[in-house]
């Protein structure tokens, strides 16, 4: 099976899509992501999140989703925010790197990661920033991918499954114009 990288538009989107993008969090959060959500979590939580909080600011132009399909099922996904003030219309932040766990390894995170950069460049941005829980698995592929760290703000987020606070990496990349 080949692996599709593709922009989801809400607008074409059935209900369909909505769930298998609710699904790739619901399942990411319950395997442990740290991504804004503790447990207990439920599927219609996520779908929540898709409907209420990304799919307005990707209307309103302000956000870019990509998903990642085996076959026709959603795998994965990253969102770009190109929501910024006026002097910081070079940079976008990446967020909600999610690939379901079944999908792990095989480098749908890795894809997802060059065509959010490709998105980037397609919008003459040329920083893009994120943070990341530190020691997390998606560290070391943010840093094979060209990311520098900046630094690690300790007690930043709760984690998913406890009430542990833990620390997160902040990180950028310059991207070539």
């Amino acid at each position: 099976m080949s692996l599709a990288i593709s922009e989801w538009q809400p607008d074409d989107d059935s209900s369909t899509g909505l769930d298998m993008l609710a699904a790739v969090l619901h399942a990411a959060v319950h395997a442990g992501a740290s991504v804004s959500f503790i447990l207990p979590f439920s599927r219609e939580d996520a779908r929540a999140f898709w409907e209420r909080d990304v799919m307005p600011r990707v209307l309103a132009g302000t956000r870019r989703v990509l998903v990642a399909r085996l076959a026709a099922r959603v795998v994965g996904t990253v969102q770009l925010d190109f929501a910024t003030p006026p002097n910081q219309r070079h940079r976008a932040e990446i967020l909600k790197l999610l690939v379901h766990p079944d999908a792990r390894r095989q480098g749908v995170g890795r894809a997802l990661m060059i065509a959010a950069e490709a998105l980037a460049r397609a919008d003459n941005r040329t920083l893009l920033t994120l943070d990341t829980r530190t020691g997390d698995l998606a560290e070391p592929l943010y840093l094979s991918l060209g990311f520098v760290r900046v630094g690690v703000i300790p007690n930043y987020a709760r984690a998913p499954h406890s009430p542990v606070l833990e620390a997160t990496t902040i990180m950028y990349k310059q991207l070539a114009p």
